[in-house]
């Protein structure tokens, strides 16, 4: 294996573990001494990779995800083609909430980022006694986003407009909702 292909799995290796992975680990992985991991590793940081060194080790450094709510409306039959266009897109749906004039702010965790979990959500909705939260604001609702970055919101803030699936906001909601995710 030559130092590119290593540098590849250190990357892989890095960005799937959840831990600190220590520079003598790595060594032992790939057959090569400590210092050429840290060689290895300063040659990714110049490259752009974010890796932060750490007493025990080193870690990729997470880039924190864009978030934006969308206020939506739409019927119950376009549940299923609101979530698979936002996941579709590259966004994770992270809640859905609604602004009752009564009850305040009810929100619900989601934590939707696949067509799978849009199937695995629609099938508990149809089997329990339980219906979409929309329902008890006519329709209206919100969807807190998570994506990438901000372009991607962009192309699901697209996407939703263009399947007229955006609400405007109105009198009583906060102006600033997305100051607050």
């Amino acid at each position: 294996m030559n130092g590119e292909q290593r540098r590849e799995k250190l990357i892989k290796m890095l960005s799937q573990s959840q831990n600190v992975v220590s520079a003598t680990a790595l060594a032992n992985t790939f057959g090569v001494s400590r210092q050429v991991i840290v060689q290895d590793v300063a040659l990714l940081r110049a490259s752009g990779f974010e890796i932060a060194s750490l007493a025990r080790g080193y870690k990729i450094e997470k880039k924190a995800a864009a978030r934006r709510a969308f206020k939506v409306k739409h019927s119950d039959s376009d549940v299923e083609k609101e979530l698979n266009l936002i996941v579709d897109m590259g966004g994770k749906v992270i809640d859905v909430f609604v602004f009752h004039r009564t009850y305040g702010t009810v929100r619900a965790k989601m934590d939707i980022k696949s067509r799978v979990e849009v199937q695995r959500f629609l099938k508990e909705l149809t089997t329990g006694k339980s219906s979409l939260l929309k329902n008890v604001t006519e329709g209206y609702h919100y969807h807190t986003v998570e994506a990438e970055d901000e372009e991607v919101l962009d192309m699901i803030e697209e996407k939703l407009r263009e399947n007229s699936f955006l609400a405007p906001l109105t009198e009583y909601e906060p102006e600033e909702i997305n100051k607050n995710l």
